[in-house]
């Protein structure tokens, strides 16, 4: 066993002493056990920029660090990076605290970076940037999807923190400018590590309750890290997935967040979101009083119309001298009544002329008549037909009568009436007309005019025919 817990082989090599010959795997394991040993190398800080940049979709990112003169391989794992504010890019220049080891496959030693932030520009700076162009490519900021604020909202929502100047300056605005209004204030932490999940909930909840038609998100004045709860990628994506419209009233003017440009609309200050929530009440009491007067001066208009149209009509002949108007339409009435009677005289006579003819018409082609002259004809049709028939029958019989005498005449009957016979074989199936058809010892069956003898061929004799 050698230093360090390495076992080693000796070897004796001819010409010297017992030698240690160690494996790669054993040096490159005591290199790391020398290395993870070291305290300096176990919490170091490095500064260097981001090289050969690779973030795997397992999570891990691999990238080198460098400076003018040298170069070293980080890793840094997903556990790790999950809780950084800024994603590195190429090229960044960066801070990181890890540790150096050995990797002992590869025999080479590389950095595990376990926190990282940016070197020169503030980390916030450029966690508020990436998030910035993120949200901007999903199409969180885009004005289409911005709705607008109620015109007289029925109750206006407040989130913030509930001993700021700002809620004073907003409770303060609204009472002024909308004393009829009712305020629903919803307490919420605007920094530290509960600001951000208290402020989600609280649009959540205010969503949740439909109570208000508008809301107001937002804070005082601070420095940067002050209204980072604002610029969580948390609370902007619960105000654009707020079915309320909100107005964000974060800072001074000067001061911009996420939350600004994801809202509804953007006040400058809490005072300049209460302003915009609301109107007026003594600018409605202005256009009231404004609106009131064009609809005097329409009516008083309206009425002077009307009254110098009513005058013209008194003046007008038909008023002055109805008479004379009434006889004249008595008169166009009479020659109406006149023309109307000849009308339907002259149209009553020509549809009673059409009517007769009609009638002339449909009595010439009276079904009942229709139907005699067809039965007429059916009766003629039939007669012919029975008298077809009886010939026919007629004929037929004599046909078969004819017939039969012919068959009585050829019958084998009658012929067997002369003294023939019928010779048949033992099955009578063959009628047989020859003696080659038999032999000696047959069997035959003769059929005469009056039965059936069964014979025994004894012997044959043919005769001879010249």
């Amino acid at each position: 066993m050698g230093k360090g817990g390495i076992a080693v082989e000796r070897t004796q090599v001819p010409g010297s002493p017992d030698m240690k010959i160690f494996t790669i795997k054993q040096i490159n394991r005591y290199i790391k056990m020398r290395m993870d040993a070291d305290d300096i190398l176990q919490n170091v800080w490095i500064r260097g920029e981001i090289s050969n940049f690779k973030h795997h979709s397992s999570g891990h990112m691999y990238f080198t660090l460098k400076d003018e003169e040298s170069r070293l391989r980080c890793v840094m794992f997903a556990s790790a990076n999950q809780r950084l504010a800024f994603m590195p890019r190429e090229g960044t220049r960066v801070i990181a605290r890890g540790s150096i080891t050995v990797y002992e496959r590869d025999g080479a030693y590389q950095y595990y970076v376990a926190e990282m932030q940016p070197d020169g520009i503030g980390n916030l700076y450029l966690a508020f940037e990436q998030l910035k162009q993120k949200l901007a490519k999903e199409g969180l900021f885009a004005e289409e999807r911005k709705r607008p604020i109620p015109r007289f909202p029925r109750a206006v929502g407040v989130i913030t923190s509930p001993t700021g100047a700002a809620v004073r300056d907003i409770l303060t605005t609204l009472q002024r400018r909308s004393p009829a209004t009712p305020v629903i204030v919803y307490p919420v932490a605007v920094q530290g590590v509960h600001a951000v999940p208290t402020i989600v909930k609280a649009i959540e909840t205010m969503n949740r309750l439909q109570e208000v038609d508008v809301l107001i998100v937002g804070r005082g004045g601070g420095s940067l890290e002050e209204l980072w709860a604002f610029n969580e990628e948390p609370v902007a994506r619960a105000i654009a997935a707020s079915r309320i419209p909100v107005i964000s009233a974060v800072g001074h003017e000067t001061d911009f967040t996420i939350a600004d440009f994801v809202s509804d609309l953007r006040a400058a200050t809490p005072t300049a979101a209460a302003e915009l929530s609301v109107p007026h009440h003594l600018e409605l009491k202005q256009q009231l009083a404004y609106q009131e007067q064009r609809l005097y001066r329409s009516l008083r208009t309206l009425l002077q119309s009307k009254q110098e149209t009513l005058e013209r009509l008194r003046r007008s002949p038909y008023f002055l001298h109805p008479r004379r108007y009434m006889l004249e339409s008595a008169e166009r009435l009479d020659r109406l009544t006149q023309q109307l009677q000849y009308t339907l005289t002259t149209y009553t006579g020509r549809i009673r002329e059409r009517r007769l003819q009609l009638d002339h018409r449909l009595a010439r082609h009276n079904p009942l008549e229709r139907i005699g002259y067809m039965r007429k004809d059916l009766q003629g049709i039939e007669q012919q037909l029975v008298r077809a028939v009886q010939n026919r029958s007629r004929l037929s019989q004599q046909r078969f009568a004819a017939l039969i005498k012919q068959l009585d005449a050829l019958s084998p009957l009658k012929v067997m009436e002369r003294g023939y016979s019928v010779v048949y074989d033992e099955q009578e199936q063959t009628v047989l007309n020859s003696i080659t058809q038999v032999q000696p010892g047959d069997i035959v069956k003769i059929r005469m005019i009056d039965g059936r003898l069964d014979c025994h061929v004894w012997a044959m004799k043919g005769e001879e025919h010249e």
